[in-house]
């Protein structure tokens, strides 16, 4: 028996109880989690804008290590350190046949599967397959990769979803070049490391917006050269910040319609914009035909920072070991499990930026 955070049905709160985790099976691994960090996708799991069977344990960013792993498993023994994998790519569905793994059709087919149960015997879920929301967990061996030398486990969580999903929107979809000018939308785990990613790639003017004045200080230590608290004059703030052109790039991590419409309309002409937040299906976002034209600029959506992750882990530990990196800086708050509720309160109002569970 292990402790974890279930949620049992979308909108209810989560409930800190004990499961019961069967012995890994062909294929698997048991994984003690070091930590965890909080996402806005776990939130958005929660209340439903994202679909996932439930009752389920949530969390999907995560390290830890092998306790014991089932037949088959080869190349990790007890005692290896993981960062988890929420989207293992399958290998032969068409996205996967194009080398676009962030899109594997099969990725989250794992989240259906029923891999532990409460006491009382109520089959479980793991939220995006890893279920890293709990002391331990067991995943499929396709969802851990080795954990990259010269990196601390507490301080791998992140890499497994919001430094890959910041620095893959950076590098992978928008293809940030030196000198360009970049402008990033909301400043939490992700938006933070697409500063560093910003700064990394050699940019220019970097623009941080956020709804809170707070975080000017978090944003400027991650790369921002300017700051801007969101109002509906950010666009034109921006521009006047770029030479009333608006930035060559924008960023956009918080999955509004208001707040990708202004990342749009920041850009400049022929500009680009990603789009890495993830918005509910009410979020409407509109465009006339005439502006398409006119403006030219190119708007993308960016599914898990558009990664291989087997391909750019070593890239971001390299980055890390050579201080270009900074990990630790992402983390505003350190939680046990029972502060999961209190950090998707902080979610919803805009305050700090990655809240790590530390086991």
């Amino acid at each position: 028996m292990v402790r974890a955070a279930v949620l049992p049905a979308v909108g209810a709160p989560l409930e800190i109880t004990e499961i019961e985790l069967p012995d890994p099976g062909p294929g698997q691994v048991r994984v003690r989690i070091t930590a965890a960090g909080v996402c806005h996708s776990d939130l958005s799991l929660s209340d439903g804008t994202m679909r996932v069977p439930v009752p389920a344990v949530l969390g999907h960013e995560g390290a830890g290590t092998v306790v014991s792993v089932g037949e088959g498993v080869t190349g990790l023994a007890p005692g290896d350190g993981v960062v988890l994998n929420w989207a293992p790519a399958c290998g032969s569905c068409h996205p996967c046949s194009l080398g676009e793994v962030w899109l594997c059709a099969n990725a989250l087919s794992g989240s259906a599967d029923v891999y532990a149960r409460t006491a009382d015997g109520t089959d479980l879920h793991p939220g995006l397959n890893v279920a890293a929301f709990a002391e331990e967990t067991v995943v499929p061996v396709s969802c851990t990769l080795p954990l990259p030398d010269g990196i601390p486990l507490t301080d791998a969580a992140l890499l497994g979803c919001a430094v890959l999903t910041g620095y893959g929107a950076v590098h992978h979809s928008a293809q940030v070049r030196p000198g360009e000018t970049v402008a990033v939308f909301g400043v939490g785990g992700v938006g933070l490391s697409a500063l560093q990613a910003a700064r990394i790639a050699g940019a220019s003017t970097i623009v941080a917006v956020d709804v809170s004045p707070e975080k000017e200080g978090l944003a400027r230590a991650a790369g921002a050269t300017e700051y801007v608290v969101a109002s509906e004059n950010t666009a034109r703030q921006i521009r006047a910040l770029t030479g009333k052109q608006g930035v060559d790039v924008a960023v956009e991590c918080v999955g509004r319609a208001v707040t990708i419409r202004t990342a749009w309309e920041s850009t400049r002409r022929g500009g680009r914009t990603t789009v890495v937040g993830i918005g509910g299906k009410d979020q409407q976002v509109t465009f006339n035909a005439l502006e398409l034209f006119h403006w030219g600029r190119t708007l993308s959506g960016c599914v898990y920072g558009n990664c291989d992750p087997a391909r750019d882990l070593p890239v971001l530990a390299e980055h890390v070991r050579a201080g270009r990196l900074d990990l630790g800086s992402l983390v505003t708050e350190h939680i046990a499990l029972e502060g999961i509720p209190a950090a998707f309160e902080n979610m919803l109002a805009g305050k700090g930026g990655r809240a790590l569970i530390v086991f």
